[in-house]
This record gives C-alpha cells, structure tokens and sequence, in this order.
C-alpha cells in the first residue's frame, strides 16, 4: 500500500514538474513576443517624432547647462543647512542690514543682478502706446471738461 502510494505520488509530481515547466516557457515566450512588441512600437513613436531636420535650423547653444548641485541626500542636505545658517547670521549680524534691511536688500539686489538695460528699453518702448480703454477715459474725461466749460 504504502509502494503504491508513493508510485502516485512520484507521478504526480513529475507530472506537476512537467506541468510547471511546460506554464514558464509559454510564459516567457509570450513575454518576449510582448517586449518585441512593445520595441517596435517604440521604434515606430520614435520614427513618427524624428525632429532632427529640425534641428540644423535652431541656433547652436552657447554653452551646455550643468547641473551644479546633485541630489539631496541627508549629509548634503545638513552641510547645506549648516552653511545657509552661517550666511544668515552674517547677513543678520551686518550693520547696514541692522540700521535698514530694505536698503540692504536693495543694494545686495543692485550689485549682484546683471544690468537691466534690456528691460528699460523694453518699458521705454511700451511708455508711448496707449491701450484702447485709456484712450477712450481719457476721452470720456475730456468731453466732461468741456462741457463743464461750455455751462
């Protein structure tokens, strides 16, 4: 009895075994078909949006951006705290800032920012139009006069 049940035994778990392996390989193919799939279409997306003709009339970039600061981990992040509180204490402790922090604002703003000659030209420029609803206040304004006047 005992003989028996382990002769079915064995055979069902070769057969199980055979089972299993028989489920992991139409699993994997079909994975790799899928991942073929997935690859072309991909191919076809990236074929569809090819703008490199475009890209001989765009201007060269001067130079390339570099990020200065990678991520954040917990020692950055600390030896940064450490150095931005030392630099408010600086700041804290100036005495221009302490008789007027507006003004030192002001300066600090005035000797780091680039010159702005761009961006007065650009309001200078826009000083001379006049928009539509100003033209016509100052229009309502000035018949409002004269016929203040006229009484």
């Amino acid at each position: 009895m005992t003989s028996n049940l382990s002769k079915n035994w064995k055979r069902r778990l070769v057969f199980t075994q055979v089972e299993v392996k028989d489920a992991v390989t139409s699993l994997n193919a079909k994975k790799t078909v899928s991942k073929k799939n997935k690859q072309s279409r991909r191919q076809k997306k990236l074929k569809a949006y090819d703008l490199s003709a475009l890209s001989e009339f765009l201007p060269e970039p001067a130079a390339p951006e570099q990020k200065t600061e990678a991520k954040l981990n917990c020692k950055s992040r600390q030896t940064l705290v450490v150095q931005e509180s030392a630099h408010l204490k600086a700041v804290l402790d100036n005495p221009q800032f302490q008789l007027d922090p507006f003004a030192a604002i002001h300066q600090h703003l005035l000797a780091t920012q680039p010159p702005a000659a761009a961006k007065k030209d650009d309001a200078a420029g826009k000083q001379g139009k006049v928009s539509k609803d100003k033209k016509s206040r100052r229009k309502k304004g000035t018949s409002s006069i004269s016929q203040a006047m006229d009484i």
